[in-house]
């Protein structure tokens, strides 16, 4: 029963954090995408982007998923990545902090207060206020949590004073186990290091690895530099998540996940050579705080300690690191190759089972639609280069623009299967309606091509049957529609973006309303030459691929307009 009550506990922990997590992102995921992305060039400010989201998102594993998405819609450099990890870092020893505070000052006492707060804000308020209903309930069951494992996990000194001799028994076993592995110098080291890998693994959540060892430490199941150790094992078990979000993501992608392997590895590395000289120092900061954390003994708190360590080797490992930056992305890059030939990879939904990032995610998906506009354009750049063409031999503009069109179909498979999965995650009113527009929008850009195709197997067969060019006005208005239809296409591209501005819109109108009235124009002239016995066969052939220009615009004016159903 005292294990289900312990795994129950710390059920209530990562619940708590989950909750909290996804709260501050409805609330302010979009100003923590914007930074992410446009705060991060310098190292010291990547630093401290990566220490403030993971502050705010409890979870290290989480900003990291979230870094490796970035870099595989290429958002974030791997340079300006590895800065963003550093920070990660630090910012997951807040944990720590909490979990000592929580201890100390009890405030699993006021954690259903908190909740209670939070409560009625679900279910009465709408948008950020019920968004700030889920970061109290989150904060609440977080800390009620920790209280809760604290006293399921007993004290060793209370079994050893129990009347109950089987208590005693298993109390003195515990402690003869641990005596048994420790005292053996660095062997003993080891042993508690790997342990901190195999726990972190085995939770996913270095949060909740450093509140089981905290609380493992401070009942005394466990010594302090055995905790220590633990903990160092836990920066190793953490990366895990990084690399797992990384499979099937970009050759960039992969080199983050190494470089946080890398980062870590190095600075756990140094720490065990100086341990035994860096622990003293630890204790010694430990003894100089204010009487306040402290004991009724006047002893600091084994679980204060172990915040400062946690907290100070992160630090002294960013300090010594960070200068290494360029270099550390140069092995990365030595390390992770690109394989020849490798084509653009596909988009792939990356999350973190312990806490969803979805709301995080969409920049990814929004330049995914970007870069398949881009291959719309490319497409239809394709198209008049081969309209401008009289050759009878068009099959490798053909297949090329077949190759092109499938592409586009994968984008559109990808993408909304991508957005699917991200609309499955609670999502703020905005962001929901977003992911709506990005799937019209993709939908419409995947007509578009399709009329492309359209159009350069229609030249093909117009080049085949040989029918002679028009009159030089007739080609001269034919070279203008073309060239509006790729203006408009280039247009749409630039500006799919959304929230799109009233401006865009409006132009947006004028380039769809000036495509019909060519069209009409075009269809009205070559219906008059078909009445003067014109190449019948050859003006409905150009009425077709005038239809399908004009088709294009209204698939263009269809997708900038979904971009405006997230402004309104």
């Amino acid at each position: 029963m005292t294990f289900f009550i312990i795994l129950g506990s710390l059920g209530i922990f990562l619940f708590g954090m989950k909750t909290l997590s996804e709260g501050i992102q409805k609330t302010a995921g979009e100003k923590m995408r914007q930074v992410m992305a446009t705060m991060t060039h310098n190292r010291l400010a990547g630093v401290g982007t990566g220490f403030l989201t993971t502050c705010l998102l409890q979870s290290s594993s989480a900003t990291t998923v979230i870094v490796v998405s970035f870099v595989n819609a290429s958002l974030l450099t791997l340079v300006e990545s590895i800065g963003v990890i550093m920070g990660a870092n630090l910012g997951t020893t807040l944990t720590a902090w909490i979990i000592a505070l929580v201890g100390k000052f009890s405030l699993a006492k006021i954690a259903l207060p908190i909740v209670g707060i939070g409560t009625p804000l679900i279910f009465i308020g709408k948008g950020r206020l019920k968004s700030t209903g889920e970061i109290l309930i989150g904060f609440g069951l977080l800390f009620y949590g920790l209280g809760a494992l604290k006293e399921a996990v007993p004290d060793v000194k209370s079994m050893l004073a129990s009347t109950d001799e089987s208590i005693v028994e298993q109390a003195k076993n515990w402690r003869s186990f641990i005596e048994s592995i420790s005292g053996k110098g660095y062997l003993s080291l080891l042993m508690f290091f790997v342990g901190g890998i195999l726990l972190t693994i085995a939770v996913q959540s270095s949060s909740a690895a450093m509140a089981i060892t905290v609380t493992l430490c401070i009942q005394g199941w466990i010594g302090f530099e055995e905790s220590c150790a633990i903990v160092l094992g836990e920066n190793i078990g953490t990366t895990v998540t990084a690399y797992l979000a990384s499979l099937g993501a970009n050759v960039n992608a992969k080199r983050a996940a190494r470089a946080h392997f890398m980062f870590n590895t190095m600075g756990v590395v140094w720490m065990l050579i100086a341990f035994y000289a860096f622990v003293p120092l630890v204790e010694s900061i430990g003894s100089s705080l204010p009487e306040t954390f402290k004991t009724e003994k006047h002893n600091t708190p084994e679980s204060f300690k172990l915040a400062i360590f946690h907290s100070l080797f992160n630090l002294i490992n960013i300090c010594l690191l960070i200068g290494f930056v360029p270099w550390i992305a140069k092995v990365v890059t030595r390390w992770v190759k690109e394989e020849k030939g490798e084509t653009q990879t596909r988009l792939h939904y990356i999350s973190q089972n312990l806490v969803e990032v979805g709301e995080m995610n969409l920049p990814e998906a929004q330049k995914a639609v970007e870069g398949m506009a881009g291959l719309t354009v490319e497409m239809y750049e394709g198209f008049e280069k081969v309209f401008a063409d009289r050759s009878t031999d068009l099959s490798k503009a053909v297949a090329d623009c077949k190759e092109l069109e499938d592409a586009i179909d994968q984008c559109m498979a990808d993408i909304t299967e991508y957005l699917v999965r991200l609309s499955s995650a609670e999502l703020s009113e905005r962001n929901a309606g977003e992911i709506t527009s990005m799937m019209r929008a993709v939908a419409e850009l995947e007509e578009a091509s399709d009329c492309v195709y359209r159009l350069v197997m229609l030249t093909e067969r117009r080049n085949r049957k040989g029918h002679k060019a028009f009159s030089d006005d007739t080609t001269l208005s034919l070279k203008r529609f073309t060239r509006s239809i790729g203006e408009f296409l280039t247009f749409t591209r630039d500006n799919i973006k959304s929230p799109v501005s009233l401006n865009a819109l409006r132009e947006a109108e004028e380039y769809e309303s000036a495509s019909d009235e060519m069209r009409r124009t075009l269809n009205k002239a070559a219906l008059s030459r078909m009445q003067k016995e014109g190449d019948i066969k050859a003006e409905m052939l150009q009425i077709d691929i005038n239809n399908q220009l004009e088709k294009i615009g209204n698939h263009c004016l269809n997708a900038i307009q979904s971009g405006t159903d997230t402004e309104n």
